[in-house]
């Protein structure tokens, strides 16, 4: 995957492997996740405002950065709530733009899904909206604005969405990561959107600083012999993370928020989670008091990014006794596709530099990659097809239609030189096979990362009517042609 080219660094090289000391925010998940706020009956309410903010993304003994934030902190705030109980947040809008709040991995009605023009009005400045949901599945979800999400993402408007299972597992603590890079200038200003085209016609923007849960490399004050379930959110527009763990062998135990039977790591493998997309692992500590280990993020451009240390603490009076093996949580009530009678369908994308896109549809007229490139801002399609921005009374015609309650066997294909991580809105999908071969588990997803050159095979039951956006989650691709929607009848 390419990136983009030298942009100056805020950051020393410090930050890399060695670290850089910085206070601890209000908002940190390097502490245990706060409990669940009181409900009203069976309805959970949440306040969000969007509006410009300053933050010490760097740390308090550097320049503060302003971001456009939820609530004024960068990561907006968690809100939580239990497996079918309901949410209803107010969002107002005081940005200088329309925005929207889609709720990224929940199965909810689409009026309510957050796509501007195509299930909703943008919010306008000024203006509030109240979403309102029920959250029929457990696990690690996230929210973020679909109206010019890729400079608002970018900006900083993103927050975690946790839904709490029945019987949660048997660990010690809970911690959580929303794991993030930002393009900043030397006084740790975010860099300007000057370079659209570069980011969009390759790997999206990528940043020059990683931060968790809008920080900087921090501590992680750990105990020796304790159970901890890590959560993991990427909201970055463009980065993959490839995280390691050394001296740790942490367990795999979910996927974009569904359960998968645990597999452990080896300490030199590696935790691939894309943009869009969750992991939740259990961690056993189990180094000596007083060790540090760097979790790493070992970067496709060649810098290992350090996103945290965990240091041992004091050794508990009593020996922590021995960890069984985690057994698998409780599955969510998902529909299961029947792959006998499912409809079969191939996606194909192409685009982007490195071989491009040759002639596609728009709008109804077969166009050279050039037209598309120089005269509308497009660089990628999926069959052929490149779809418009989407504006309201007027956001083409869908991908594909189906009949509530039919099975679905989609097969993607990467025809691209950059990895793509594809989003389905609305629906959560089994990834069956993986370039012809069957996929161990068939994970529950709603991102699947579809490597250069790779294919995927998707299913799922298209049973929740509505207008479903279906996209790349790399943010200046979804924006440059590489969306569409689905519509289920």
């Amino acid at each position: 995957m390419t990136g983009p080219g030298p942009i100056p660094s805020p950051i020393s090289r410090r930050r890399v492997l060695s670290g850089m000391g910085g206070g601890l925010a209000a908002f940190s998940a390097f502490t245990v996740l706060p409990p669940l706020a009181r409900a009203r009956g069976n309805i959970r309410d949440y306040r969000l405002k969007a509006a410009p903010a300053t933050v010490p993304l760097v740390g308090t003994q550097g320049p503060a950065t302003d971001v456009w934030a939820y609530n004024g902190g960068v990561p907006g705030p968690v809100i939580r709530a239990k497996r079918g109980e309901r949410l209803r947040i107010h969002v107002e809008n005081a940005l200088p733009q329309p925005t929207t709040v889609h709720w990224h991995g929940i199965r909810l009605p689409v009026a309510m899904d957050g796509v501007p023009f195509l299930t909703q009005p943008p919010i306008k400045p000024g203006e509030s909206f109240v979403y309102e949901f029920d959250v029929e599945d457990a696990g690690t979800f996230w929210y973020h604005p679909h109206f010019n999400s890729s400079e608002q993402v970018a900006r900083g408007l993103s927050g975690p969405l946790i839904v709490d299972e029945d019987t949660p597992p048997d660990v010690d603590r809970e911690i959580l990561w929303v794991v993030d890079d930002w393009r900043l200038t030397e006084d740790a200003a975010i860099a300007s959107f000057d370079r659209p085209f570069h980011d969009m016609v390759h790997g999206g923007r990528f940043g020059n600083t990683v931060t968790v849960n809008g920080r900087i490399s921090e501590d992680l004050a750990v105990t020796p012999g304790e159970r901890v379930r890590l959560r993991i959110v990427n909201v970055a527009n463009a980065r993959i993370f490839r995280l390691t763990f050394p001296g740790h062998r942490p367990w795999l135990a979910a996927i974009d928020g569904h359960a998968v039977p645990p597999r452990q790591f080896g300490e030199e493998d590696w935790l691939v989670i894309a943009p869009g997309a969750r992991a939740d692992l259990i961690l056993d500590m189990t180094g000596e008091p007083g060790e540090r280990f760097a979790v790493v993020d070992n970067s496709p451009e060649g810098i290992r990014y350090r996103l945290a240390d965990l240091t041992y603490g004091a050794a508990p009076s009593a020996p922590a006794p021995a960890r069984p093996a985690p057994v698998t949580w409780a599955a969510n009530p998902l529909p299961e596709p029947d792959l006998g009678t499912a409809t079969r369908l191939s996606l194909d994308m192409e685009g982007g530099a490195m071989g491009g896109l040759q002639t596609a549809m728009f709008m109804g007229e077969k166009l050279s990659g050039r037209d598309l490139a120089r005269n509308h801002g497009m660089f990628w399609s999926f069959n052929g097809i490149v779809y418009p921005p989407m504006k309201y009374g007027h956001h083409g015609d869908p991908m594909f239609s189906f009949k509530r309650g039919e099975s679905v066997v989609m097969t993607i294909r990467n025809k691209t030189a950059f990895a793509h991580p594809i989003h389905l809105h609305g629906h959560t999908f089994r990834v069956i096979s993986r370039d012809g071969k069957p996929e161990p588990d068939r994970p529950w997803q709603d991102t699947v990362l579809l490597p250069i050159d790779g294919e995927a095979e998707i299913a799922f039951v298209a049973d929740n009517p509505g207008d479903w956006m279906f996209h790349c989650h790399i943010l200046e691709h979804q924006k440059s042609g590489m969306m569409g929607y689905v519509k289920v009848v």
